[in-house]
């Protein structure tokens, strides 16, 4: 029992200081961190799971006897967790190998990083035929756009301490052979990015789903869905929510529950629609006096289209209803899943409008504009 809480302490100092880590570090320390693999030539390299990692606060799967997800010096190791290979990754892997690089890392979290709708906007003032379509170069614009309103990206030294260096080209690697073909000639579709970007996206939880699976058993424990919700809240209010997390464990209404990946999935969808459902509680709450399970359910099914299941909501209930008056806290409850959200873009400016004018700089410094002007 000491050696449990001794490790569950271990647990939550690590998670404390890879959140830190994650929110305040350069991306070379964040790479650095959380890479798992090194070639012979010393090159640091991420399995998807490590980029996974690297973006999501995680905590160690509840039925591991891991502490921690990184590679600190002077720790002793943090031991590996078994991840089926990723397809989604492997869909633009020359090498076969399942590794991402440190350019390749930049760029993905730079994607990850942008709402849908701000690369709407962005796409479509780089397409300069109106036409759907945008070539090599001018992605390229679009991406360096977006990582400058990035903290990623306002951050990163250009790897002068560590020799990893973000600007180095990935124009010959297979996400750009994926984009625009083998001769990178071929034009990107609107369409096909942002399909791109939402598998991007529905992989990373995939992949986050897999971290707790740590039996293969295809579902999780109500503890470890507990703390992928509770994982993004803000430190000072994370102790106590964890103290909830403690209690599923000494429950019995929670003991055998286990959550699906469909489940994960769907939770995972409200996040992404959580303005029109923050919306809809606040108000039903504000009219109503309360907001119970059924009420939760039907918002989140006819405002999102999303089924929630009992076993969810019971869970999300538990974490946020600490008066266990059968009334969530919607304040705290939306806060949380904003946080997730926030946390994951990390943005220098709040809203479309600082990163749109990015871009108008961008194009407007173009050699085309200077030839039309």
């Amino acid at each position: 029992m000491l050696l449990h809480n001794q490790d569950a302490y271990r647990s939550k100092v690590f998670f404390n200081y890879e959140k830190r880590l994650q929110l305040h570090s350069p991306p070379e320390k964040v790479f650095e961190y959380f890479a798992s693999c090194r070639t012979p030539e010393g090159e640091l390299l991420m399995k998807p799971v490590d980029l996974m990692r690297a973006v999501v606060p995680v905590f160690p799967p509840s039925e591991s006897k891991l502490v921690r997800e990184g590679y600190l010096n002077g720790e002793r190791s943090p031991g590996h967790l078994f991840c089926l290979p990723s397809e989604f990754f492997m869909l633009f892997d020359v090498d076969n190998d399942g590794l991402i690089s440190f350019k390749e890392h930049i760029f993905f979290v730079t994607l990850l990083s942008i709402q849908e709708s701000s690369f709407s906007a962005a796409f479509r003032m780089f397409d300069k035929d109106n036409d759907g379509e945008i070539d090599k170069e001018e992605f390229k614009k679009v991406m360096q756009s977006m990582r400058s309103h990035t903290r990623q990206g306002v951050q990163h030294r250009d790897g002068r301490r560590t020799g990893l260096r973000a600007n180095a080209s990935v124009e010959n690697g297979g996400l750009m052979e994926y984009l625009f073909g083998k001769d990178g000639n071929g034009r990107l579709t609107h369409d096909k990015f942002v399909r791109f970007i939402r598998d991007l996206h529905d992989e990373i939880v995939r992949l986050e789903f897999a971290h707790y699976d740590y039996k293969s058993r295809k579902t999780i424990p109500a503890k470890d869905f507990a703390h992928s919700i509770v994982a993004s809240a803000d430190l000072s209010h994370l102790g106590r929510l964890l103290e909830r997390v403690d209690e599923l464990s000494n429950d019995p209404r929670f003991r055998d529950v286990r959550i699906t990946f469909d489940e994960f999935k769907n939770f995972a969808e409200l996040r992404k629609k959580l303005s029109p459902f923050s919306s809809g509680i606040f108000s039903f709450a504000e009219v109503q006096g309360l907001l119970t399970r059924d009420d939760f359910q039907r918002a989140a099914s006819h405002v999102c289209g999303l089924s929630l299941s009992d076993n969810v909501v019971e869970i999300v209930f538990h974490l946020f209803d600490a008066n266990e008056d059968g009334n969530l806290s919607t304040e705290e409850f939306v806060s949380v899943l904003q946080h997730r959200e926030r946390d994951i873009a990390q943005p220098v400016e709040t809203g479309i409008m600082g990163f749109l004018s990015c871009c108008w700089k961008c194009k407007d410094t173009s050699p085309s504009s200077r030839l039309l002007s």
